[in-house]
C-alpha cells in the first residue's frame, strides 16, 4: 500500500489476504491471568477442585474455556488426588460370643496419637476376651503387618497361640503376610463387617479406658515416655484395677481363679 500507492482493499485482493484478518486483534488472554485467578481462588477456597473453580470463574464473568482452565489448573499441581475407594471383601457378621477359657480368642486393634511435637505414632493392643486381661499395649510410629505378626509372636511364646483373633479389616491384617502367619500356626482369623466396630467390642471397650486414663490424660514429649507409661498402665489394668464384667476383680484375679476351679493349677 506505501509502496505501489493502492488502497487496502486492491492491496488484500493482489496477496490473497482477507482483510478481516489483516485487522484482527487477538483477545485471548495471557496463561498468566488465569493463574492468578486459580491461586487467588485456591487460596480463598483450598478444598475446591477444577470443576468448583470453573463454575466460580463463570459466575465472575470469565469466558474460558474449562479445558483451558484445567490444563493451567493441572500444571501448576493444584489438582487433589481423588480417594480411591478400597474394596474390603465380604465378611460373615460373626456374633461377639465370650470366651469360655483363656487363648480362646484375641481381640487386636490399633489406636493413633502425637506426641507434643506434632508427630504422630501408633498403638497396638491386644487383649484376651476369657478375662480382659491387656496382652500388650505396643506403641511405634509404624506397625505393618510384619511388625504386628511378630509382636504377636512375642506374646505367644509366653502365653501359646490363639484358637481365634478378633480384628477388623485393617490393612495390617489383610496383608498376605499377616494371614499366612495366622494360617501357618493355626489360627483363624474372625474378620469384622466394615464399619461394624461393635463386633469387636471388648477391645473397643479396652480402647476407650486406654484412651481416658492415658492418651487424653498425659502429654507425651517423647515416644519412650508414651511406652513407659503404656507398659505401667497394662500392670496396672490387669493387676488392681477391678473390671465390671468380671464381677469386681481384676483380670489377674478372674483368670487364677477360673483355673483354681477348673482345677488346671
Amino acid at each position: 500500500m506505501t509502496t505501489h500507492a493502492v488502497s487496502e482493499r486492491q492491496a488484500c485482493r493482489v496477496i490473497q489476504l482477507n482483510r478481516s484478518l489483516r485487522v484482527y486483534r487477538p483477545k485471548r488472554v495471557k496463561d498468566e491471568v488465569i493463574q492468578d485467578a486459580i491461586r487467588h481462588l485456591g487460596e480463598a477456597h483450598p478444598t475446591w477442585g477444577c470443576g468448583k473453580m470453573v463454575q466460580a470463574l463463570r459466575r465472575a464473568g470469565h469466558p474460558w474455556n474449562h479445558k483451558r482452565i484445567g490444563r493451567i489448573y493441572h500444571e501448576m499441581n493444584f489438582h487433589r488426588r481423588s480417594k480411591v475407594k478400597i474394596r474390603r471383601p465380604r465378611r460373615k457378621a460373626e456374633p461377639l460370643t465370650p470366651s469360655f477359657q483363656p487363648n480362646e480368642c484375641w481381640s487386636i486393634d490399633f489406636m493413633r496419637d502425637s506426641l507434643a511435637t506434632g508427630r504422630a505414632f501408633r498403638t497396638f493392643n491386644v487383649i484376651d476376651d476369657f478375662n480382659r486381661e491387656a496382652l500388650g499395649i505396643f506403641v511405634e510410629t509404624s506397625l505393618p503387618s510384619t511388625k504386628v505378626t511378630q509382636l504377636l509372636e512375642e506374646i505367644a511364646w509366653v502365653r501359646g497361640y490363639p484358637k481365634r483373633l478378633r480384628l477388623d479389616n485393617g490393612t495390617e491384617f489383610t496383608a498376605h503376610h499377616f494371614q499366612n502367619w495366622a494360617t501357618e500356626n493355626g489360627i483363624c482369623l474372625d474378620f469384622t463387617e466394615p464399619g461394624s466396630p461393635y463386633q469387636n467390642g471388648y477391645v473397643e471397650r479396652f480402647n476407650r479406658t486406654f484412651r481416658e486414663d492415658i492418651l487424653d490424660a498425659n502429654w507425651f514429649d517423647t515416644l519412650q515416655e508414651a511406652k513407659t507409661l503404656a507398659s505401667d498402665w497394662v500392670i496396672f489394668y490387669n493387676e488392681q484395677r477391678p473390671h465390671d464384667a468380671l464381677n469386681g476383680l481384676t483380670p489377674i484375679e478372674f483368670r487364677t481363679d477360673s483355673l483354681l476351679f477348673n482345677g488346671s493349677i
